[in-house]
């Protein structure tokens, strides 16, 4: 039994078009909300609010590509701010000399340790994701005549299936 204010499991109302599947006004399917109709205006008016606020902010900072990419959090990290750490970090650990290392990276970080091993400027890695699953291994290497560096795994599990198996 649903409680009060649980819209996800409401039954399907007046207002609402389950059969056809069709979006209501905001673009939301109303066979996944089962709101009424009043809900659904509610719902769609508190979004433009939001996405009203998110533009005004969004039209305070700079748009050129690789500059700031603002989160919109006070005193937040930017995302240009994050890549020059990461890239300064990636150059003094490659300056260690020795055969093997390991680094360790959250999800977003990760995009900034493969673009910087790979040398791709910082003002392209603005265009660049590199995704992993959590628990992934990445594994780089650097040939030792050429140098020439690759991403032998991206996000490596394989590791994980011996610890679910055992």
């Amino acid at each position: 039994m649903p409680r009060d204010g649980d819209l996800r499991h409401r039954p399907a109302t007046a207002g609402t078009t389950p059969q056809s599947g069709r979006p209501d006004a905001d673009g939301t399917p109303a066979h996944l909300l089962h709101l009424t109709a009043e809900e659904q205006r509610s719902l769609a008016a508190a979004r433009e609010r939001r996405n009203g606020a998110f533009r005004e902010r969004l039209s305070e900072i700079s748009t050129e590509p690789g500059t700031v990419h603002d989160e919109g959090v006070e005193g937040a990290e930017t995302k240009a701010a994050c890549a020059q750490r990461i890239y300064t970090a990636m150059d003094e650990i490659l300056q260690n000399p020795c055969e093997h290392q390991i680094i360790v990276t959250y999800g977003g970080s990760l995009t900034f340790v493969v673009a910087s091993w790979i040398k791709m400027p910082i003002e392209s890695a603005d265009y660049a994701r590199f995704r992993a699953p959590s628990g992934s291994i990445t594994t780089l290497r650097e040939d030792d005549f050429f140098h020439n560096r690759q991403v032998v795994n991206l996000g490596d599990t394989r590791h994980l299936d011996s610890a679910k198996a055992g």
